[in-house]
């Protein structure tokens, strides 16, 4: 906001005429205002931070709204460690810049694009720190998933998948030609996902060494009949870390584990873990020395749905390996050794924050590093030297110095925009269900709130259900307090952030104990005079969505509900989404576990119970929750004379990414709560665009 120097005399003021005033007086300083929906796409969203190996600067990722192209992009920008420079590196609106890297010796900053060059699709691209374009440096085939640059700079490490036909490799101009389709032969027992689609073949994401100066690139393990992923160069570079699976049956688990292998072509690779669930994490680090590798080890796989992940080491020799947080009981991510190497510092996700904490290698005591509450959403470590992101309930991620236990803000990316908002404040809304469970909720209240005052109020559902509602910087909650509706976030059981016991409660029992927590704290919000009974309304997406078919299945004190990618029967989606092997270890197959899938379907087989003004909505291309499941509870409700619309957005998948689609979601949140909430008559949605 712009603020005008003070007048210290009028007799001192040289009359101007109003022409001339107009001219050079700044313009007037805008009042602050809620958040609309003009302004949701005039955020940036901050990632990537990336430590120079000088440790003086910081190259990160900023990702914007293009509304007139209808897309979203990606750029590079570099902030200087002291935060007084703040450039941008990339200014390309077709092609997104992403994965920034610095090269060893610190005089390029490489990323992934894919700009035309070289080759096609997504490449390594390098830009000269000192200035200049930006230059192509690999031309590989297939899909690049991921690069590391050896420490010595001469390699980069790629993780390649091979398109699994040459329609896939096509270029653009050539699909638009008219061709005979072919058929597609699956006989994976994993074959289909969200996004990729029907999983027609066998190819795997294999990882090659490329030759920074004869561009020459060469298999880096002599296996290429498993997934390799998540590699990490050994800090002499004679080894590298990955992860895979190689179980007999590789499709029918969810097994990862950690092996090494000499950083040299056609190499053996060792396997250093056995553990039957998940090795492996975000992230795979080495000790300083070389001796250790640390990584996270997941939960049962029977429990792959409420996963919970623990840090783990093991030596480089495949000695050694022990659990380092077992009496944390909290999942943690992203670990990385301290310089003596003697611990190790991880993100720990705990009760609606998210924070940087240490970890002793010898005892496994864990300290706390950050206490405020807030989402730490990534860390970078160089030589000591941390960067990190972190938001909070009414600020998006910034990048972030963290020295000696305390925060230094760098970037700045949304300041100017936050200036001309007004939000909503958010607290800490806890309770006791019946059956003496404490439920940590969140509770946002409208900008203007007033003290005493009930609000109308949306009860709105996270996913996952392995996931929890934190103190970060979340849009929809402060369009919803702008638009007049106090927002309860509940974190039922089945979520993460409280502990092993309250994620893995709802096993093979969806639908009930998050149902009560859920109407446990809208209790609890009406009973601290926050919420307007009277004006009640429930919404989800993915398993917030099904949450809601479950919650107006059990109750009628809504006014109104939107259910996103959801379903109320769960043996309409077996063999239809990507949760095959959820359904066989957690329900069982049906064959097996036919009372439980009935007892699941309670929302479509007592859909006569629904009084609740619903809308469904999805994507048509989703294969996580397929339409089929808002499908089929759309039809109930219609069938039943209950108040309700499906809308469906052709070519998304279950996150949406198309702009104007997101945009109308929102427009229509709002119409179907007012309109059965407040009584107000809805305003015709115009169209997106095609």
């Amino acid at each position: 906001m712009l603020r005008l120097a003070p007048l210290t005399s009028l007799l001192g003021i040289v009359a101007l005429s109003a022409a001339a005033l107009a001219q050079t007086a700044p313009p007037a300083p805008v009042a602050p205002h809620p958040v609309t929906l003009d302004d949701i796409f005039r955020f940036h969203d901050v990632g990537d931070p990336q430590i120079s190996p000088d440790g003086q600067w910081v190259v990160y990722t900023v990702a914007t709204t293009d509304e007139t192209a209808d897309k979203r992009t990606t750029d590079l920008w570099m902030v200087s460690w002291d935060g007084s420079q703040d450039i941008r590196l990339t200014y390309n609106i077709e092609s997104s810049a992403s994965s920034p890297r610095w090269s060893p010796d610190g005089k390029y900053i490489s990323f992934e694009t894919d700009r035309p060059g070289k080759a096609k699709g997504s490449q390594v691209w390098v830009l000269d720190r000192r200035g200049g374009e930006a230059r192509q440096l690999t031309d590989v085939k297939g899909h690049l998933g991921g690069y590391a640059w050896s420490p010595d700079g001469k390699k980069l490490l790629l993780t390649i998948r091979a398109d699994e036909d040459e329609d896939k490799a096509k270029d653009k101009k050539d699909e638009k030609k008219e061709e005979k389709p072919k058929p597609i032969v699956i006989d994976r027992y994993h074959f289909k996902q969200d996004v990729q689609g029907y999983l027609s073949g066998n190819t795997h994401a294999l990882l090659y060494l490329w030759d920074t100066d004869t561009h020459k690139l060469e298999k880096l393990t002599s296996d290429k009949d498993h997934d390799e992923s998540n590699p990490s160069w050994s800090p002499d570079g004679s080894k590298i870390a990955f992860e895979s699976n190689h179980d007999p049956d590789w499709d029918r688990t969810i097994n990862s584990d950690v092996f090494v292998v000499d950083a040299t072509p056609n190499s053996t690779p060792k396997q250093l873990t056995t553990f039957k669930g998940s090795d492996g994490g975000r992230r795979l680090a080495w000790s300083p020395d070389g001796r250790w590798i640390a990584y996270a080890q997941g939960s049962d796989p029977k429990f792959e749905e409420y996963n919970q992940d623990e840090l783990a080491i093991v030596g480089s020799d495949g000695s050694g390996q022990r659990l380092l947080t077992t009496k944390l009981d909290r999942s943690v991510a992203n670990p990385i050794f301290s310089p003596d190497g003697k611990s190790i510092t991880v993100l720990v996700e705990d009760d609606r924050s998210e924070y940087p904490a240490v970890v002793s290698i010898e005892d496994g005591s864990t300290k706390k590093l950050l206490d405020e509450p807030g989402v730490v959403t990534t860390m970078n470590d160089v030589s000591g030297k941390q960067a990190l992101i972190q938001t909070t309930d009414t600020a998006p991620g910034e990048i972030f110095a963290f020295e000696d236990g305390r925060l230094r803000k760098l970037t700045s990316q949304n300041d100017a925009l936050l200036a001309q908002l007004k939000l909503g404040a958010t607290r800490d809304l806890d309770t006791t269900e019946k059956d003496g469970t404490s439920v940590h909720a969140l509770l946002t209240l409208p900008p203007n709130a007033k003290p005493g005052q009930k609000y109308p109020m949306l009860l709105r559902i996270h996913g996952g259900p392995n996931g929890q509602d934190a103190h970060s910087f979340t849009l929809e909650r402060q369009l919803f307090a702008a638009h007049g509706y106090a927002v309860l976030n509940v974190n039922y059981r089945g979520g993460s952030g409280r502990g092993r016991a309250y994620s893995e409660a709802i096993f093979a029992d969806w639908g009930h104990h998050e149902v009560a927590d859920l109407l446990a704290s809208v209790d609890e919000a009406v009973k601290e005079g926050y919420a307007d009974p009277d004006h009640l309304g429930v919404g989800g997406w993915s398993y917030g969505g099904i949450l809601t078919d479950y919650t107006i299945a059990s109750t009628t004190c809504f006014k109104a509900a939107i259910s996103g990618a959801g379903m109320g029967n769960p043996i309409a989606l077996y063999g239809v989404d990507q949760y095959v092997h959820q359904y066989n270890t957690e329900l069982l197959p049906p064959w097996k576990g036919q009372e439980t899938y009935i007892k699941l379907a309670y929302p479509l087989y007592h859909a006569d119970k629904i009084k609740t003004p619903t809308l469904f909505m999805g994507g048509d291309k989703d294969m996580n929750v397929p339409l089929v499941g808002g499908e089929q509870m759309y039809q109930a409700l219609r069938t039943l004379d209950v108040p309700t619309e499906l809308v469906v957005y052709p070519g998304q998948f279950h996150g949406f990414t198309r702009p104007s689609f997101i945009r109308d979601r929102y427009q229509r949140y709002f119409d179907w709560y007012d309109q059965w909430i407040l009584g107000k008559k809805p305003v015709p949605t115009p169209a997106p665009k095609s």
